[in-house]
């Protein structure tokens, strides 16, 4: 059945995949609004440039039409979520809302389902992140109220740590920088912490089996694989890939936080999410963590090759 989707965001990471990955799905009409920062110029994709925080420009930019579904990728604060609903022409039968398992309070138990308790108010313990879990929970309260007002059936998503093309955060690319750079890997010791991950395209074939899947309305999901992750078994699944054994250089949490060493993951808690409501319901199987990274070193890699070359041709 034919789809007519408006994807806000749509350039960067996560946004992006899911418009790639949701033009190979038959009858997809796909439509992007963004800042234009980043323009798409795929086939097969409408583009609209505007500011989602302006309500002139959503009217003015997005066409009115009869969309099948809204995703949103980029709403950070309920004002976001308000903005764009109120302004909206034409009409939208669903909304889903790309929020965080950042919205959870520490848990004592894990994995962390969707029931478990919500921020309150800001970390200050995150710093320049203070704030991002709890405005990230007060826009899924906004896109409760808005949707509930509007008619709009809401979908709301929480991916955990999530990996894969087109990646702008330096997670992944901690690893593979320094395995390119042949600088060993700071590893924590003891390495206790264990967290899962998200495979980018899983996550954009999950967001996709929820559109216009009445299951799916009025639904809050965890998006997360069941495979537990470690800093060891990253090392140990970049040895498997590449054939070639890993030097790491393990050091106690304390020292690198006094060195400031950027490692990408908790050294001494656990984030582990459950996600198999979402899994259950679309009978969904996530790809391995080996075949996930592996994919995802080779696109580093062409990307690395392309800038030297470029760099080589100036």
């Amino acid at each position: 059945m034919p789809k007519r989707v408006l994807v806000i965001g749509g350039s960067y990471f996560c946004g992006r995949v899911f418009v790639e990955e949701a033009l190979k799905m038959p009858g997809a009409e796909i439509h992007v609004f963004n800042r234009g920062n980043l323009p798409l110029r795929m086939d097969g994709v409408t583009e609209h440039v505007g500011d989602r925080e302006l309500a002139g420009q959503v009217r003015a930019a997005i066409p009115a039409a009869d969309w099948d579904a809204v995703v949103d990728f980029c709403a950070y604060t309920p004002v976001h979520v308000e903005t764009l609903l109120d302004n909206l022409r034409g009409t939208v039968r669903q909304y889903l809302l790309v929020s965080t398992t950042t919205v959870y309070r520490k848990a004592a138990r894990l994995p962390v389902d969707e029931n478990a308790p919500i921020l309150d108010g800001p970390q200050p313990e995150l710093g320049e992140y203070a704030d991002y879990g709890y405005q990230k929970c007060l826009a899924e309260q906004a896109a409760h109220r808005t949707c509930e007002r509007l008619g709009i059936a809401l979908t709301v998503l929480r991916p955990a740590i999530v990996y894969g093309y087109y990646n702008y955060a330096p997670r992944e690319t901690y690893f593979f920088d320094r395995l390119r750079n042949r600088e060993p890997i700071v590893v924590p010791e003891p390495d206790t912490s264990v967290f899962n991950f998200v495979w980018v395209v899983d996550m954009a074939h999950l967001i996709w089996q929820c559109i216009g899947e009445p299951r799916a309305f009025g639904e809050t999901f965890n998006l997360a694989s069941g495979e537990p992750v470690s800093y060891a078994r990253i090392v140990h699944v970049l040895g498997e890939i590449t054939g070639k054994a890993v030097e790491t250089q393990p050091l106690p949490a304390a020292e690198i936080a006094r060195r400031n060493l950027p490692l990408p993951f908790p050294l001494d808690e656990d984030l582990v999410y459950d996600g198999a409501k979402i899994d259950r319901l679309f009978d969904f199987a996530h790809t391995p963590f080996r075949t996930g990274l592996r994919e995802t070193l080779k696109y580093y890699l062409t990307v690395k090759r392309r800038e030297a070359a470029a760099g080589g041709a100036r």
